[in-house]
């Protein structure tokens, strides 16, 4: 019986494993090849050693988008978990229309990155243009043509779409609190902060270290509302390390050189993760 039961087992993560190991695997190992050689997509390629890595060293556009990318991720990281977390903690308080607010903070995440970005495109010309125009404040007309106020356009758009699917992350968590906990420490006096801090928090550790590896990681990968709001501009002080690969590779043709800067991005965001989960739990096993 347990024999069959494994059997079973097997055959039904056989075709999960086979189409990773095609998806994932062997691309990633192709791609770090790949980043040895001077591939351009139509010749073969010859191989070139480390030449791509040291050409990389000296590669200002891509060590600013890699800026770039760190900036906008550390702010949306912290904004997109606060605002997560605190409409996480008003939609599980007893009121009517709770559930109603849940759907109304989630819908955003249900609309595709690029057709999302063209949405607030259209609210940052035509939208903030007229406010400007009401306001008198010529800045509001131009939020999409200036560094910094591309980013937070950015920055804006990434925290309202991901923020609602945090909050349903952490109200998974939060509805596991014991209330007889929060009783307790209403006895001994404790305030909405003290309870939260001392008794939530601590119990919602789990999914505090899952929201902060998923928005790291979404974060640092943005690619669609970053062509669909500045598409990089003015003069690619907007871009995001993605797409400073995907121009290399599909607009230069450079296949090998964009691999190399793939392999070194892979790298730094693996390292980073690691170490956000590693410190994370280790908080969980304290607790």
């Amino acid at each position: 019986m347990i024999h069959r039961k494994k059997t079973w087992f097997y055959l039904f993560c056989a075709p999960v494993v086979i189409a990773l190991f095609l998806v994932v695997v062997v691309p990633f190992f192709y791609g770090v090849y790949y980043s040895f050689t001077n591939w351009d997509a139509v010749a073969r390629g010859e191989f070139v050693g480390i030449a791509n890595y040291t050409k990389l060293i000296h590669d200002q556009s891509f060590w600013q988008a890699i800026w770039f990318t760190i900036k906008f991720a550390v702010i949306s990281i912290v904004l997109i978990n606060l605002i997560g977390l605190s409409l996480a903690l008003l939609v599980t308080q007893k009121f009517k229309g709770a559930n109603l607010l849940r759907t109304v903070f989630f819908m955003p995440n249900l609309i595709g990155g690029l057709i999302l970005g063209f949405i607030w495109q259209f609210i940052f010309i035509n939208a903030f243009a007229a406010i400007g125009d009401l306001l008198q404040m010529p800045s509001l007309k131009t939020w999409l043509s200036t560094t910094e106020t591309g980013f937070w356009a950015m920055v804006i758009v990434m925290c309202w779409q991901m923020s609602g699917y945090i909050m349903v992350i952490y109200i998974s968590y939060l509805q596991g609190v014991d209330d007889a906990l929060l009783e307790a420490a209403d006895l001994d006096g404790a305030t909405a902060w003290q309870k939260f801090w001392h008794v939530k928090f601590p119990l919602i550790m789990p999914g505090f270290t899952v929201s902060l590896f998923l928005t790291l990681s979404n974060s640092f990968k943005l690619y669609d509302q970053n062509l669909s709001l500045t598409n990089g501009g003015p003069y690619n002080s907007t871009q995001m390390v993605a797409m400073n690969i995907y121009n290399t590779a599909f607009v230069e043709n450079k296949m090998g050189y964009a691999q190399a800067k793939a392999v070194i991005f892979f790298l730094f965001v693996a390292i980073i993760s690691l170490t956000q989960v590693y410190i994370t739990k280790k908080k969980e096993v304290e607790v």
